[in-house]
């Protein structure tokens, strides 16, 4: 009875570190997923439309900024894998778009990073001024990250702006839409990834008793999911009662 007891627990145990290890590469990598299709579809109609690249800038500064949280108050290296991969994932969106833009470019004008016209900030028209930007960035938040490491205070205030951008995620996409009248590069089932990965990272951080920071900013995402999926059966509702 009691061997069997055992295999049980065994059993259960090494279940649950399978779904753990699961549940990691998910977060890993779940929350680059839902920009596959709009990549797609982007290369596909040749239309940066749909896609607003402040959705960019706010990941950028958010991850960038998680990563020195991480060096100060070290949480789950899931998460810091995770700023990693969604780091590169928005180098990809924005190559993509300056390559689909300069293609469709009617004027030959360009705008450039080193111009320092803040009229055209974040809308330069080549992909190596965002990695300059980045870079710049970077140098600055390891500077001031490494003269007030060993302050508490920095440290959660560095990871409250860092999960603050991220909460904003949503923002710039919403408010484009709003501009725009439409969601057109958008779809029902993009936002439904978005939603379903921001409920599971939120579920994910609260199991496992990240800061507070995490499961506030992933409470804040899953509203503003919410609202763009309303703009989006709203806009398209619109069109077709148009059509009609």
């Amino acid at each position: 009875m009691d061997a069997e007891v055992f295999l049980q627990e065994d059993d259960t145990g090494g279940s649950w570190i399978l779904l753990s290890w699961l549940a990691s590469c998910l977060m890993v990598f779940g929350g680059a997923l839902p920009y596959l299709p709009q990549y797609q579809e982007i290369q596909k109609t040749s239309n940066t439309d749909g896609f607003s690249t402040r959705v960019c800038l706010v990941l950028l500064v958010a991850n960038i900024l998680r990563i020195f949280f991480w060096i100060g108050k070290q949480f789950e290296l899931t998460l810091l894998l995770q700023s990693v991969v969604m780091i590169l994932t928005m180098f990809a969106m924005l190559h993509l778009c300056c390559t689909v833009q300069n293609t469709n470019r009617v004027s030959t004008k360009q705008h450039r990073l080193l111009d320092l016209d803040f009229r055209y900030f974040w809308k330069w028209s080549v992909f190596e001024d965002y990695l300059l930007f980045c870079f710049g960035f970077t140098v600055l938040c390891a500077v001031v990250t490494l003269l007030l490491l060993d302050s508490a205070v920095f440290v959660e205030m560095l990871g409250s702006l860092a999960m603050m951008f991220e909460a904003m995620l949503g923002l710039p996409q919403m408010l484009q839409n709003l501009h725009n009248r439409s969601t057109k590069g958008m779809s029902v089932k993009m936002v439904l990834l978005w939603t379903a990965g921001d409920v599971f990272k939120t579920t994910y951080f609260v199991m496992n008793e990240s800061p507070a920071q995490f499961w506030v900013c992933g409470s804040v995402q899953i509203l503003t999911d919410v609202a763009i999926l309303l703009q989006v059966l709203f806009y398209s509702q619109d069109t077709w009662s148009k059509r009609g």
